[in-house]
């Protein structure tokens, strides 16, 4: 791989990459330089090589045994962001959500400002079908530009994904990931649109745990109700496990608050919540976040003997 342009190191701690600023290393990471230098890698890169795809780290926990494969960042590298000439806006995935809200508001789409309220990156974003405040990811979405494991760009239409609450994914097995989309967003005022990521953001502010690190919403919420409701009722709101806590703020968030949870703790917490509110209320709660790697048998044997 000595003609790619970005770096690969190894054992790469992924605590200071994910926004609960806990868990294990990866065995390896490359850190493309741009769309061309990742497509370049997945085509000298070996099949069978498990990959994990990094934006922002705000919806994912890697195990404290580690991740055994390479994490692949893309914010920061896959950061193209256009209008293009028929008014669509093209979005590569590692720009963050509130970018494209951003820039999508100035020049009048109101309707782009609930990204402004998503922690992620565009791929993120396209992978979960993430949404907030009655917008979501895919109804926007024009056309999808995908890369296989070749390395060859794939341009896909809706059509061909299945999309659902917080996922969507190709209808046909594959091996592609998402590198970027074109949205299209109704035209409206400027100042509509700035005055409505403002409120977005303000809102945000006012009823989440920001100020701790979390990774945005633990669960779907089920059918006609709200996971944080739940959860509250429950009586899990301040719940503990060895420093990750169930936000007193918002009950469907978990933080780190001292910044010294494991990730063990935090899956742990994670599991009580889920157990708890199913013998309560009948009720199964959908993890949200991506929980990947290999659990540290040790830790966990000391906090299931704790």
């Amino acid at each position: 791989m000595a003609e790619l342009r970005g770096p690969i190191t190894a054992g790469e701690p992924m605590s200071g990459h994910v926004s609960w600023r806990a868990g294990g290393a990866a065995a390896r990471a490359f850190f493309p330089a741009d769309l061309d230098d990742l497509a370049n890698f997945l085509g000298a890169v070996r099949h069978d090589e498990p990959l994990l795809l990094v934006g922002l780290g705000s919806n994912l926990l890697v195990r404290d045994g580690g991740f055994d494969g390479t994490a692949v960042f893309t914010h920061g590298a896959l950061g193209t962001l256009r209008r293009e000439a028929d008014g669509s806006f093209f979005a590569e995935a590692g720009v963050a959500s509130p970018k494209l809200a951003r820039f999508a508001g100035k020049q009048g789409c109101a309707e782009a400002g609930f990204l402004a309220g998503i922690p992620g990156t565009v791929g993120g974003a396209l992978a979960m079908n993430a949404g907030c405040h009655g917008g979501e990811t895919w109804r926007f979405v024009e056309r999808v530009l995908m890369l296989n494991r070749r390395g060859e760009r794939i341009i896909r239409n809706p059509e061909e994904f299945a999309v659902g609450y917080r996922h969507a994914g190709l209808k046909t097995s594959s091996d592609e990931i998402f590198a970027g989309a074109w949205f299209r967003f109704p035209p409206g005022d400027v100042d509509a649109a700035r005055e409505r990521i403002k409120e977005l953001l303000q809102r945000r502010v006012a009823t989440q745990p920001l100020a701790l690190p979390n990774a945005g919403s633990v669960f779907r919420n089920p059918p006609g109700d709200h996971a944080a409701r739940l959860i509250e009722a429950a009586g899990l709101k301040g719940a503990r496990i060895a420093g990750a806590q169930v936000s007193e703020k918002h009950a469907n968030f978990i933080v780190n608050p001292d910044g010294a949870a494991s990730a063990t703790a935090i899956e742990m917490l994670i599991g009580r919540v889920q157990a708890e509110v199913a013998e309560k209320f009948g009720i199964s709660l959908v993890r949200e976040v991506r929980i990947v790697g290999d659990a540290d048998r040790r830790i966990r044997q000391e906090w299931e003997g704790a």
